[in-house]
């Protein structure tokens, strides 16, 4: 029989990327966008593994692993979190986590790995499909109109994650793994607003950014760069090649770079009208 997995996050777009990936490696998934629902479903479907997220509606995720531990919970735990503190880490633990992951750091196929350590289970999926994947290259499009988002970025897991998130919230979202690709659709395209990593295949951020300013089709579309790179440096130096914002992954929830994308786009909407 398979295995039961609940999912507990109330970040719509993770969730989605994570059942996905579970149940295509052959997993049962039920999910909770709630503390409060998620532990009703721990008592009502007894899952096999839970993974948790600790910031959550009704019932944070610190107050179910005192009440599971309370009932002498036996269900291993897997915290997903946007903290990686030693401290938290450690106060997890000791609640009765048995694993955690950052959600800044992880890929789908990590999650899986994960769970199957957990469950002894063997790998069901190569552990090299993320990096496959990534050299994957995009089709052009023949129909180019209406496209709002331009997302290039290698990591497939924060591509997936951003791109569901932008899409639940009405933006249409073409994505690039390299900056190549990137550039390549960003003229075909001409998106409303491009997403940037810095660290890419082929040419990386910097240079897409010394290039994109250059070409006549896109060199006014605003960009914000997300990276892992974090150095004033680096943040002065994609702000000389023309970046409209900056922003360091680690520091920034999907719900805030959403946020920030509807800021750089009115802002940018707002100008080009005044002009």
């Amino acid at each position: 029989m398979a295995k039961k997995i609940l999912i507990i996050e109330d970040e719509v777009a993770l969730l989605e990327v994570m059942r996905a990936k579970l149940t295509h490696s052959g997993y049962v998934v039920e999910s909770a966008e709630d503390g409060e629902k998620g532990l009703g479903l721990i008592h009502s479907s007894k899952p096999d593994l839970i993974l948790l997220d600790i910031v959550l509606p009704k019932m944070d995720g610190i107050q179910i692993l005192e009440a599971l531990q309370k009932e002498g919970n036996k269900i291993p735990i897997v915290i997903v979190s946007n903290s990686g503190q030693p401290v938290e880490i450690d106060q997890l633990l000791k609640l009765g986590a048995r694993d955690y992951l950052v959600k800044a750091n992880f890929t789908p196929q990590e999650v899986l790995n994960k769970v199957q350590s957990v469950f002894g289970d063997t790998m069901t999926v190569s552990p090299n499909e993320a990096v496959a994947s990534r050299a994957r290259k995009i089709p052009a499009s023949k129909n180019t109109a209406g496209t709002d988002v331009m997302l290039i970025e290698d990591d497939r897991f924060l591509q997936d994650l951003l791109s569901k998130k932008l899409t639940l919230e009405g933006f249409s979202v073409r994505s690039a793994y390299d900056g190549e690709d990137g550039l390549r659709l960003s003229k075909e395209l001409q998106p409303r607003i491009i997403l940037l990593d810095i660290i890419l295949p082929g040419i990386d951020g910097f240079e897409f950014l010394s290039l994109a300013k250059k070409e006549a089709e896109i060199k006014n579309i605003p960009i914000i760069v997300l990276s892992n790179l974090g150095q004033r440096e680096e943040i002065n130096r994609a702000m000389d090649l023309g970046a409209d914002d900056y922003l360091i992954k680690a520091n920034f929830a999907p719900d805030e770079i959403l946020n920030k994308v509807r800021s750089v786009l009115a802002k940018f909407e707002e100008s080009t009208k005044a002009a």
